[in-house]
């Protein structure tokens, strides 16, 4: 008879069967991992709450993790549990949560944005000059897929980011001419790619399946694409779209030549492009919409940092 499949081989088909993302499934099964060599190998059925505590005060005392990252490793723990255990979880309520603090994000004014783009080299400027020009998360913005651009409608299609759900956004006039051009050079490359014998382009669910001619299609190809090839246990070799670490370098060592002295990240931009849009009077249902939010209440923390002062107040001091 066959051996039965491996615990972390459980978890990956959990995960995949309930369509979480591929990051979703490396951080949790990187967690439950951790968690089992943390207690000396011993199997998760033989442990409960008590183990579950001692492993998040490890990662919060001696690892000084953030209270995002501890709740990541609690949600894989209590995933590990409730879907691929099956067990009960009587002893739910013992366990420890970490409160995330509330911070208001990190915007940058109009000259900011400039002159932290004017230090960016293509064609990671182009994907900043995104996720500013059309409020993308990075990841969304990596993720355009040629098909998705559509430069008559002046719109991006952002496909099944981060809540599943398909949106448009405004592709900004000023990027046409230079992401027109980055779409023909990213075809070029899978043209070069396609006449060495490789070419495929990874696809998403069961595109694959459905359409097997999808993965060499141009039209599936990625806008940004990766500058070297993968290639998986079969032998076969395709090209993935750039990562992300390629654009976070960029924007830090461009924020440094810019002299900011504010904490400039990737996704200091979409909340600068939401800032600027509330500050031009844009309704903000309009702008919760295209940034994809699902609840409104999020769109609002980007109101606490409008350019009237604290809670729109003015100082008695600039009273005249």
């Amino acid at each position: 008879m066959p051996e039965p499949p491996k615990l972390l081989d459980r978890v990956r088909t959990a995960i995949r069967v309930r369509h979480y993302s591929p990051r979703t499934e490396e951080a949790y099964v990187q967690w439950i991992r951790r968690f089992i060599l943390y207690h000396g190998k011993r199997h998760p059925s033989a442990m409960g709450a008590s183990e579950v505590n001692a492993f998040l005060s490890h990662l919060a005392v001696e690892r000084t993790v953030s209270a995002s990252t501890q709740n990541q490793a609690l949600a894989a723990l209590l995933f590990l549990y409730r879907h691929v255990l099956q067990e009960p979880l009587p002893w739910l309520d013992d366990i420890v949560r970490a409160q995330r603090p509330e911070r208001l994000p990190v915007v940058l004014t109009v000259d900011e944005v400039r002159q932290v783009i004017g230090h960016v080299t293509p064609p990671a400027k182009f994907v900043v000059q995104l996720l500013y020009g059309s409020g993308l998360r990075l990841l969304e913005a990596l993720a355009l897929r040629i098909k998705d651009v559509d430069f008559e409608r002046g719109q991006l299609t952002v496909r099944d980011p981060k809540w599943k759900h398909d949106r448009t956004t405004m592709l900004p006039a000023a990027v046409v001419g230079e992401l027109h051009e980055q779409i023909v050079q990213s075809r070029l490359l899978h043209q070069e790619d396609l006449a060495c014998g490789w070419g495929e382009t990874w696809l998403p669910d069961a595109i694959a399946r459905r359409i097997p001619s999808a993965a060499k299609d141009p039209r599936w190809h990625w806008v940004f694409p990766a500058t070297r090839r993968w290639r998986d246990s079969d032998g076969r070799e395709g090209r993935h779209h750039l990562h992300e670490t390629v654009v976070q370098r960029a924007v830090t060592e461009a924020s440094r030549a810019s002299g900011i002295d504010k904490r400039v990240t990737c996704h200091s931009f979409r909340h600068s492009f939401a800032t600027h849009l509330l500050e031009r009077g844009h309704d903000i249902r309009t702008v919760q919409e295209l940034l994809g939010h699902r609840d409104v209440s999020t769109t609002m923390i980007d109101t606490h940092v409008l350019r009237h002062g604290a809670r729109g107040v003015r100082s008695p001091l600039d009273t005249p």
